[in-house]
């Protein structure tokens, strides 16, 4: 087999396994606290730097970057190490902020903000790798709250800080932030997390394969996000052939993978019971998190009439019931076992999405928030038993492929979210005004209820599709040696 391996048993000799999962859930903190913090800060950027019609670009461009270089990061971290991938994707993260902060116009951000993209693409996948290596099935149980509680935290002081830095110091602050926090992150890395990395062989890399996955998977998630009217509309000359393009691009890159000696995403990927069911079940997260994302604040907005800080607040609670979720599932499944686990949060989401169907325009912000709470605490029980199921069905040297394929999984699911949710709420609005008809956000809460309460109906759908998915993970999975 050529491969090369890790001895997990020297990790914990020769570093402490403590330093290393700070160093892990600081390195995750900069991408879950950037998820949130520009967002509060848009209307400061865009009146320095102008491009109001560009600024969307900011997170499109970042995602798609971030969401394509994935699985080749994972692929890299099995063929030369978790530490070396992690302090890339840490640096050109850091890069990228920096030049962000230094940004004379909105191009220059939007292209910054690329490299961002390319540094978050290995920081979330190779952390979680690096735990599956570093800890026991038994032991991610609790180390998983720990990751989520990230998000959970990072959801409160992302849009706190983002405020702060607009209305009082420089919109530029919220990417100098990110300086001391990678800086810390990397020197952890480099002083406390050593590897035995040892090549057997010399490895052919997969150059042809990465290329077609990057410019196929680009345009598939490009033709998704700027579809339906937000660039152009689905069936126009620009969308028909970008999407037509990504088809091409990515059938070919199948055919590559089938002839590599050393594919970037082996098409085993695909054929396995327990991987098909964590990532189908990771799409379908990406979904929902998206769907309530977007439309959660907006409703509270301009439907229930509360302030931007009170609205943020409400989908807080979501990433609120997370990390409380993600600490006790781990207990869950080491006794009844992933499916059962998975199955569980996955019914709580299906109530939770119930209770959100329930919210009116009369209702109370409260009301939303608690729905999004149960939403949260489902997704919790759901989502990190599939990663940590995904991760133990496989040994160190495909340890990263499939965890890139995972986070990818839920990426490609936001990117459906938005064009799915979009199209819904944009049909509901187009009926009752006509195609001529204004964005969603300068909409009277009168047109917007109608509109984001049937966007609630698909997320239900997503939540359904979600109990499905589940039901075809495996309920007990061995767990592979971290030996040859």
């Amino acid at each position: 087999m050529t491969t090369e391996r890790i001895d997990r048993a020297s990790v914990g000799l020769r570093s402490e396994r403590g330093p290393i999962l700070l160093a892990v859930m600081l390195s995750v903190g900069l991408v879950a606290i950037d998820a949130t913090i520009l967002a509060t800060a848009v209307p400061s950027v865009v009146d320095d730097l102008g491009g109001f019609t560009q600024f969307p670009w900011l997170f499109s461009i970042y995602l798609l970057a971030q969401a394509v270089s994935v699985p080749i990061y994972g692929k890299l971290a099995d063929l030369r190490g978790r530490k070396p991938i992690m302090l890339v994707g840490v640096g050109l993260f850091l890069l990228g902020s920096v030049l962000c902060g230094f940004a004379w116009s909105m191009p220059a951000l939007i292209a910054f903000r690329l490299i961002q993209g390319l540094g978050a693409g290995a920081i979330q996948p190779i952390g979680m790798t690096i735990v599956g290596d570093i800890y026991t099935v038994a032991e991610r149980a609790k180390v998983q709250g720990y990751l989520a509680s990230v998000w959970g935290i990072s959801s409160f002081v992302g849009p706190t800080l983002g405020g702060v830095f607009s209305d009082f110091i420089s919109w530029r602050w919220i990417f100098f932030v990110n300086i001391p926090l990678g800086i810390a992150a990397a020197w952890a890395l480099v002083r406390r997390f050593h590897e035995n990395v040892v090549p057997r062989t010399s490895h052919r890399i997969d150059y042809a394969g990465a290329v077609l996955l990057a410019v196929g998977g680009s345009m598939l998630l490009l033709g998704l996000l700027e579809g339906g009217g937000v660039m152009w509309s689905w069936d126009s000359t620009s969308s028909i052939a970008i999407l037509a393009g990504a088809v091409a691009l990515l059938t070919a890159f199948v055919v590559v993978e089938r002839r590599a000696a050393e594919p970037v995403l082996p098409l085993w990927v695909l054929s396995r019971r327990v991987l098909n069911s964590a990532n189908s079940a990771a799409l379908l997260i990406g979904v929902l998190m998206i769907g309530l994302s977007t439309y959660v604040p907006l409703f509270a907005q301009s439907v229930l009439g509360t302030s931007a800080l009170v609205a943020g607040f409400a989908l807080a609670a979501m990433t609120l019931g997370w990390p409380i979720a993600a600490s006790v599932a781990g207990r869950i499944y080491l006794r009844l076992g992933f499916r059962t686990t998975m199955l569980f949060g996955a019914c709580i989401v299906v109530v939770g999405s119930g209770l959100l169907l329930t919210v009116q325009p009369g209702s109370s912000v409260l009301h939303l928030a608690a729905a999004c709470f149960v939403i949260g605490l489902g997704l919790g029980f759901s989502a990190s038993p599939s990663v940590v199921a995904a991760q133990s069905s496989v040994e160190w040297q495909t340890r990263g492929v499939v965890t890139g394929a995972n986070m990818f999984a839920r990426s490609v699911g936001s990117a459906i979210g938005v064009a799915a949710f979009g199209a819904v709420a944009n049909g509901v609005v187009a009926a009752r005004l006509g195609d001529d008809h204004a964005d969603l956000e300068t909409l009277p809460g009168e047109v917007l209820a109608p509109a984001i309460h049937d966007v609630y109906y698909g997320a239900a759908g997503a939540a359904v599709l979600l109990v499905v998915a589940v039901l075809f993970m495996p309920n007990r999975i061995p767990e592979q040696p971290n030996r040859v």
